[in-house]
């Protein structure tokens, strides 16, 4: 059963993350792009920088709310007062992330079929499709180390993730990071259909597909800076859309 709603013992700024972090929840479950209870999606609460919410542990994202989430810190250890619990280890890769860029306000990880299809092919994401050669310049790569367990790793990724805004963890899933909700939305959307689309087109074999031509690429290479415009127009949008579809992640 969902918690109380703690919209009175939050700041304003604080409420209204929670908000859009649980509406991000309800959206990669709305897309089909959840994993039952596994992935997480995370964001810093305002005005602090060790301070995060994320989704407690055992619930589907359909279900969440905005008083659902947990408060943790860098460490995963629970800050606030919760009838619920997190999964530390799912909490690596987004505190790792988090600590090494104060422009992530939100970190989106998933596990997709299409994008854990892309992570294991040898040549990553290629620019087949518009949506590819829109953000092929924003992805970082990240190979594989088993299990996101070792807080070791997490110098390994934020290094290779540098100053990108999304990336693909190899024969694991995909990453995505934005100042605002609406910018890691955007992000992961592009990139999670790219990888859909990528995968759509290797079903007629790698010799039979048309990539783009270079001259084409390199002029759509820097219009992903765009996204964060995008961004702005489409999330109202998919908000709208979930609150017709799954409301109630606003409690």
């Amino acid at each position: 059963m969902a918690a109380a709603s703690i919209k009175d013992q939050v700041s304003p700024e604080e409420w209204k993350t929670r908000v859009e972090l649980a509406a991000l929840y309800r959206l990669v479950a709305l897309h089909g792009w959840d994993d039952m209870i596994f992935t997480h999606i995370s964001a810093r609460v305002p005005g602090s920088e060790t301070h995060f919410l994320i989704n407690p542990y055992g619930f589907f994202f359909e279900e969440m709310t905005a008083s659902m989430l947990v408060k943790v810190d860098l460490d995963a250890n629970i800050v606030s007062e919760t009838p619920y619990f997190i999964n530390p280890a799912g909490f690596t890769i987004h505190s790792a992330v988090h600590a090494a860029r104060p422009d992530a306000h939100f970190v989106m990880h998933l596990h997709t079929d299409a994008g854990v299809g892309v992570a294991a092919q040898k040549e990553g994401l290629l620019p087949i499709s518009q949506n590819a050669t829109l953000i092929a310049d924003q992805v970082a790569y990240h190979g594989y180390e088993g299990l996101a367990l070792e807080h070791e790793e997490r110098e390994r990724l934020v290094a290779n993730l540098g100053q990108k805004n999304l990336m693909i963890l190899r024969n694991h899933g995909t990453l995505a990071v934005g100042r605002s909700a609406g910018e890691a939305w955007i992000g992961m959307f592009f990139l999670e259909r790219a990888c859909r689309q990528q995968v759509a087109a290797l079903s007629a074999g790698r010799d039979n597909v048309l990539t783009a031509p270079d001259e084409a690429v390199a002029r759509n290479h820097g219009q992903g800076g765009a996204l964060g415009m995008v961004a702005g127009l489409a999330w109202p949008g998919v908000l709208r859309q979930l609150d017709r579809q799954n409301p109630g992640y606003d409690v």
